[in-house]
């Protein structure tokens, strides 16, 4: 399924967006969010900048350079965040737009050993402590 990038919520950033997540920084190709439901502590989205679909319409190189700044993600998270694991969804089955749900899974959290919830609509933080977790990210980032 092609989106069209007018109606795509990461290349209109629009309301949807906003309320969904917050932008921490962009990287080499890519946007880096922190996702404001906070039921996985640290849970981030890697969105590739440009609007395609999938990781096979992209060049090797960008291919390469997506994937170094999600595992770029992925380290800063670890050194935040401190999780037994990080999970990756890639999906895109109605929104299609390249980009990676990182999400951290501590041993005595939730669905730890199973499937992450997309939105479980549970933990919610005040601006504060959004913008403390954003700035200790970014810095290990």
């Amino acid at each position: 399924m092609q989106s069209d990038p007018k109606q795509c919520l990461y290349c209109t950033n629009n309301q949807t967006l906003d309320e969904l997540m917050i932008e921490i920084c962009q990287l080499q190709v890519s946007r880096v969010f922190l996702f404001r439901e906070q039921t996985y502590r640290g849970r981030c989205l890697v969105a590739y900048r440009g609007h395609v679909n999938d990781l096979n319409e992209l060049s090797d190189d960008e291919r390469n350079k997506f994937m170094a700044d999600v595992t770029r993600v992925t380290k800063a998270m670890q050194r935040t965040f401190n999780p037994e694991k990080i999970n990756y969804g890639a999906y895109s089955d109605k929104l299609s737009h390249l980009h990676f749900h990182l999400v951290p899974k501590y041993v005595d959290g939730p669905d730890y050993g199973g499937t992450f919830q997309m939105n479980p609509g549970k933990v919610y933080l005040s601006s504060q402590e959004y913008q403390d977790m954003a700035e200790r990210l970014k810095a290990n980032l």
